[in-house]
Parts: C-alpha cells; sequence; structure tokens
C-alpha cells in the first residue's frame, strides 16, 4: 500500500506530468466545442438533415449555392462591410493612440475609459438604440438633425447606403475603443530612443509615425487586421438587432451568417446551413492569408 501510494504521489508532483494536467481542460474543451462541431459541419454539408433522418447529398448542397443569389448578395454585403470596417477601424484607432501616447492629450485615463465603454455596452441593446436613432419617424435623433438642416426626414435602414452608415456608425462606437487599446499596448513596446534619435536627425512628427512607428507596430496592425477581417465577414448581430429581425428590406442588411441563420435556424435546412458556414471559414482563411502573405508575416528573418 505505502508503495503504491508512492507511485501516485511522485506521479501527482511529477514536472513532466503536471504541463499535460494543466493543458488537458483545455484540449477537452478544444475538442468537444471545435474539432467535434466542425467535423460534424463538414459531414451535415453533404447531407439533407429532415426530422425523420438525413439522406446524402454530397455536392448538391454546394451546388445549390453557385445558383443562390440571395446567398451572393449576403456574401456581397458581408465583404463591404468587412472592407468598410478596416478602412475605418484600423488608420482611426492607431491615429487616437499615437496622441495619447503623446504629451498631447491629458486625463489620458478618461479618454480611455471613454472610448473603451462602449465595448461594454450589450450588442443588443446598442443595437436596440442604434435602430431607434435612425427610425424613420420625424422624431427619431438622425432625423432630428437633417430637420434642424432644413431636410425632409428619410429611411434610414431602408436605402443601403444610409444603412451602411448606420452600421458603420455602430462598429465605429463599439469597436475603436478596442482597437485602440490594441496599438497603445503596441506603442509602448517601442523603444523611446530610436524616436530620440529621429528627433537629434531632424525628422517631422509625420516622418516619424511613417518610418518609426508603422514599421514598429506592423505586429500589431497585422492582428487588429486579421480579427477585423474576421469580425467584418461574421457580423450579423448588429445586424440582425438594427432591423429587429433577419428580414431587411431588399436584404441589404444580410449578412452570410444571418443567411446562415435563415437556413439553419428559421427553415431548418442544417446541412444547407453547414455548407454555408462552411464557405465562410474558406472566405475568411483565403482572404487572411492573402493578407498574412502580401504583409510579409509569412517570411522567415534573416
Amino acid at each position: 500500500m505505502e508503495k503504491k501510494h508512492g507511485i501516485v504521489h511522485r506521479f501527482m508532483y511529477s514536472q513532466k506530468v503536471a504541463p499535460y494536467v494543466f493543458v488537458c481542460p483545455f484540449i477537452l474543451s478544444f475538442c468537444v466545442f471545435w474539432i467535434y462541431p466542425f467535423c460534424s459541419t463538414i459531414i451535415y454539408s453533404f447531407q439533407d438533415i429532415k426530422p425523420t433522418g438525413a439522406d446524402w447529398v454530397w455536392l448538391k448542397n454546394y451546388t445549390k449555392l453557385l445558383k443562390d443569389t440571395v446567398f451572393h448578395t449576403a456574401v456581397g454585403n458581408s465583404f463591404l462591410y468587412m472592407v468598410l470596417t478596416l478602412v475605418l477601424l484600423i488608420p482611426f484607432p492607431m491615429l487616437f493612440a499615437v496622441l495619447l501616447d503623446s504629451h498631447l492629450v491629458k486625463a489620458k485615463g478618461v479618454w480611455k475609459a471613454i472610448l473603451y465603454a462602449p465595448a461594454l455596452t450589450s450588442v443588443v441593446i446598442s443595437g436596440t438604440l442604434f435602430r431607434m436613432m435612425f427610425t424613420e419617424l420625424p422624431t427619431g435623433q438622425m432625423n432630428k438633425i437633417l430637420t434642424a438642416f432644413g431636410h425632409e426626414p428619410i429611411s434610414w435602414l431602408k436605402m443601403k447606403p444610409t444603412a451602411y452608415f448606420a452600421l458603420l456608425i455602430l462598429a465605429c462606437w463599439r469597436w475603436t475603443g478596442v482597437n485602440m487599446l490594441y496599438f497603445l499596448s503596441g506603442l509602448k513596446g517601442i523603444d523611446a530612443s530610436l524616436y530620440e534619435s529621429a528627433d537629434i536627425d531632424g525628422a517631422s512628427p509625420w516622418q516619424k509615425f511613417r518610418y518609426v512607428t508603422i514599421p514598429l507596430l506592423k505586429p500589431t496592425w497585422v492582428y487588429v487586421l486579421t480579427i477585423s477581417v474576421y469580425a467584418g465577414l461574421a457580423m450579423f448581430l448588429e445586424s440582425f438587432m438594427l432591423w429587429a429581425g433577419n428580414g431587411s428590406p431588399k436584404n441589404i442588411g444580410l449578412t452570410i451568417v444571418g443567411y446562415l441563420y435563415r437556413r439553419g435556424i428559421e427553415k431548418m435546412q442544417l446541412g444547407y446551413a453547414s455548407a454555408v458556414g462552411l464557405v465562410l471559414l474558406v472566405i475568411a482563411m483565403i482572404i487572411n492569408i492573402a493578407q498574412l502573405i502580401a504583409t510579409g508575416t509569412f517570411k522567415k528573418e534573416d
């Protein structure tokens, strides 16, 4: 008995065993909540799933996607939203971070809190508030602004340009502070002596930003770019709440995830929805791998 107890004691306190014990919960959760659903989705995408069972249809769901005009609309909407958010949510948060890291701004902690606070707000609450702001009624805040400048109230969420304006305002309101904090953390890793050397050489603020800050912030902005691509393509709840459902006029707010929800949850076409989800994964991977190659992330360091 004592020998057995000694073996168990050595096993539990072994430095070789301890790392596996600590990593085991992650591996189990990864397998249960990622590997298993991913493998199931691949299988379901080749099936027509019904309450009575599943029939193998092989590539029928994918060939159907090629002719599905609503799916093409959803892909176009998601891609447009992704591009516009990249244009807004990378350069502006970077500039805000540079300003907050400089000596030009006072009460930096207050500004950080103000800009980050919207990220703590529920998307459901944010979407509802913005839907009320952009309502077509004359009492809506945005229509009140138009009226103050002598314009007639408009239906903001029934026209694509104004609807995307509302979506982008919501996205910028929520995520500018988050991306700004990413860039602030990156700026803290830049050696201040580099800026001092640039000052000695007579570099202007723009030249220091272009030739010192941007190159040395590359790991940060590549990371922000990568997660922003995924976030743009996977956007759903903001659109769902802005239109109070998944049925925007002429599908102007329909995204790929929204179409997946429509097929999988609303119409219970799980096989077709699985194919939509895998196509979304492939699109996101292709775009991200392309941008990682373009930014030189995969190149070997000399």
